[in-house]
């Protein structure tokens, strides 16, 4: 059967995304990443699929360069197509490639502002039935948490920050593989309702600080009739960033 794609949208329009109709599809998780992670020239967007990241944020800092790595190669010439189909491909690169085994043109120490979203499920605690391509993005492959988590280290500055979005359930791994490493740490909680337990976290971590770890109130994404509350509205419709 031919792949079928659709042309979607983030932003309120503001940004064009070509994706495949089946499998993952991107949803509100790389727009909230993207408008928590500060301005940088150089950012490295990793395990960017089809680019909508990168392209967020791209964006709204309209003087960033922004390198995106991707594992999946039909992802990775969507993400292409989505730079060239908004505009930004000479501020935007893709790179196909596998953290595991960085490409030569990644330079660590080189960005910074890293940014990841990485698969939420161990492979313990996936669906075995899941659509195969979904998988890949949805469950932990070779590259584990750890893996993620020192690769963006790898990859900031001595100065820079790395920020990540992950299920809460999963924040003592995160804390822990952060411990003694880095220093200014804020924990964001992504409330879905008021008065419902959050499932989703922003994580920043900034290489050489000594600041203490902070956990942030966070925000609340929708009202108790499934509107998005105003603040969550300034981000994911109208670009604004998401101050951590």
């Amino acid at each position: 059967m031919a792949t079928t794609f659709t042309q979607d949208t983030l932003l309120d329009g503001r940004i064009a995304i070509r994706q495949q109709a089946e499998g993952y599809r991107v949803a509100i998780d790389p727009v909230l990443l993207a408008a928590s992670v500060p301005s940088g020239l150089r950012v490295l967007d990793v395990g960017t699929g089809v680019g909508a990241a990168a392209l967020c944020y791209a964006w709204r800092i309209s003087n960033a360069q922004v390198t995106g790595l991707e594992l999946q190669r039909a992802a990775v010439e969507l993400a292409r197509e989505n730079a060239v189909l908004n505009g930004l491909e000479n501020r935007i690169n893709i790179i196909a490639g596998d953290l595991l085994i960085p490409p030569s043109e990644l330079s660590p120490g080189g960005f910074d502002q890293v940014m990841a979203n990485p698969p939420y499920l161990t492979v313990r605690r996936s669906d075995s039935r899941i659509f195969s391509e979904k998988s890949v993005s949805n469950v932990e492959g070779e590259a584990k948490l750890a893996d993620w988590i020192e690769f963006c280290l790898r990859m900031a500055t001595p100065k820079g920050a790395i920020t990540i979005i992950h299920r809460a359930d999963r924040l003592d791994e995160i804390i822990a593989l952060l411990h003694g490493r880095v220093g200014g740490i804020v924990v964001y909680p992504l409330w879905p309702k008021p008065e419902v337990s959050p499932k989703r976290i922003l994580v920043r971590a900034h290489l050489n600080s000594r600041s203490p770890l902070r956990i942030s109130p966070g925000i609340v994404l929708h009202k108790a009739d499934g509107e998005f509350t105003e603040i969550a509205a300034e981000i994911l419709v109208n670009g604004a960033a998401l101050d951590l």
